[in-house]
């Protein structure tokens, strides 16, 4: 009788010892510790020519005949112009066929108040007579917004940036309606009242044209 309580005593004392070992070996709880914040995205500069291009293929999924009329960028706390990139490029195009036109916004931009990434447009709006004149073709944009930027600081803006390294830049482009040329206007300045250099550059071929302000 005495060695049958010894018997059960032992096997409680086993089960207790197994319960004991189980516990202890169970999977360590994961730690509280917080993870390390995510990386933060940071903004794509683009030349002209980049963002030209996919507005383009925007503008064309709008109306097939869709020709651009004005390119310009944009000035952010993410970019100030220099070496002819921006997160922001805004371009009009217009369809003769159908006598609208609209905006078209190409950005890289993680600013909150910018376009969101990618391309978007504006509404639909009745073009003015006169801007069948202004139209131009997007293959004629040859000298890029970077090239531009160097011929610009070759011809007096390097000057402009020795004086103020942060110098915000404003690229525009359009067509010379009375010589026939695709222009690059590089503007030191955020307008013209304030600018600080103007340069006047061929879009296709390079060639500074001349100097303003």
């Amino acid at each position: 009788m005495r060695a049958t309580r010894l018997t059960g005593s032992a096997a409680i004392l086993l089960i207790i010892g197994v319960i004991f070992v189980a516990c202890s070996s169970s999977p360590t709880p994961p730690s509280t510790t917080p993870s390390p914040a995510a990386e933060k995205k940071e903004p794509a500069l683009y030349t002209a020519k980049n963002c030209m291009s996919q507005m383009a293929n925007a503008a064309a999924r709008w109306q097939s005949d869709a020709m651009p009329v004005h390119l310009e960028s944009g000035l952010n706390a993410e970019s100030t112009g220099h070496d002819g990139k921006s997160t922001i490029w805004r371009a009009m195009f217009a369809s003769p066929g159908r006598g609208t036109w609209r905006t078209f916004t190409c950005s890289g931009s993680r600013l909150k108040e910018e376009a969101p990434i990618g391309v978007t447009s504006s509404t639909e709006i009745t073009s003015s007579p006169d801007m069948s004149r202004a139209m131009f073709q997007s293959m004629l944009l040859i000298v890029d917004s970077d090239k531009a930027f160097a011929i610009a600081q070759e011809n007096g803006g390097a000057n402009v940036l020795k004086n103020n390294p942060q110098q915000p830049i404003v690229y525009s482009l359009d067509w010379d309606s009375s010589k026939k040329q695709l222009v690059w206007v590089i503007m030191y300045g955020t307008s013209h009242s304030d600018a600080k250099g103007v340069g006047v550059i061929d879009a296709t071929t390079g060639k500074f044209l001349r100097a303003g302000k």
